[in-house]
């Protein structure tokens, strides 16, 4: 009887040792398709962003937000953007845009950055007047502390110094940095009482204060013109002359 069911239990143990290899195998078959369906599934959830993020309008342009300045100032910098509505934010060339509106000559600095869903935002420095200048037609330029201009007025604004070149050459490159260096070596509360500049050469630079003439000359020893300058002012002196800081003369 023994050797009758042996050979049963053999078979028995076979198949079940069988069937056990096919379920492993059909798990790793199943498992190697989850895997392959999470990656598809994965790289058309990228597809689809990188879609939505660089080709649709559903993350374009919808405003342009320039800030800085105001006005008509505003309505020229947002003109020099030319980026069309709905085009996809991640693919506007920021660069370019901040250098269209750089070539305004009234603007010193520029920043121009992506505002998530759909806004392009532009700042927007602009230049500041330091001086105003007689050119030779008699038209007054508005100069920035850099030397550059940027601006023709009918009258000063409210401030700002007018700078008049007397020598025989005009107004100079030399003569108009010798004035700004002069605005900028002067403390701010003197800087901010300079009326009128008149400028005779490069090394000779007059200036009033009100009523009161300063004749400052060159741009050298700035420091120590300044020192006698502030203790000239406490005088009646309607007339100072620091030109040479250690002979300073007044009337």
């Amino acid at each position: 009887m023994s050797l009758g069911t042996t050979p049963r239990t053999h078979h028995s143990d076979v198949g079940a040792e069988a069937n056990r290899f096919r379920d492993r195998a059909l798990s790793s078959r199943r498992r190697w398709w989850r895997r392959v369906l999470l990656v598809l599934g994965g790289a058309a959830a990228l597809a689809l962003a990188g879609w939505v993020v660089g080709w649709s309008t559903l993350l374009g342009v919808d405003d342009v937000d320039v800030s800085g300045v105001t006005g008509a100032e505003q309505r020229a910098v947002a003109d020099l953007v030319q980026v069309a509505p709905d085009t996809p934010l991640a693919r506007v060339d920021t660069d370019a845009v901040a250098s269209r509106v750089r070539s305004r000559i009234t603007v010193a600095e520029v920043s121009v950055r992506r505002s998530w869903p759909g806004t392009l935002t532009v700042h927007v420095v602009p230049r500041t007047a330091a001086l105003v200048v007689k050119n030779p037609q008699g038209q007054l330029e508005v100069v920035d502390p850099e030397g550059i201009s940027f601006a023709v007025v009918r009258s000063a604004p409210k401030g700002i110094p007018v700078v008049t070149a007397t020598g025989a050459q005009g107004m100079t490159p030399e003569a108009l940095q010798s004035s700004l260096a002069l605005l900028d070596a002067l403390p701010s509360e003197i800087a901010r009482q300079v009326t009128a500049l008149t400028v005779s050469s490069a090394d000779l630079v007059t200036f009033s204060l009100g009523r009161r003439t300063v004749v400052w000359g060159s741009g050298e020893e700035s420091v120590r013109k300044v020192e006698i300058l502030r203790a000239l002012l406490r005088t009646k002196a309607r007339a100072i002359d620091v030109s040479a800081p250690d002979t300073p003369v007044t009337r």
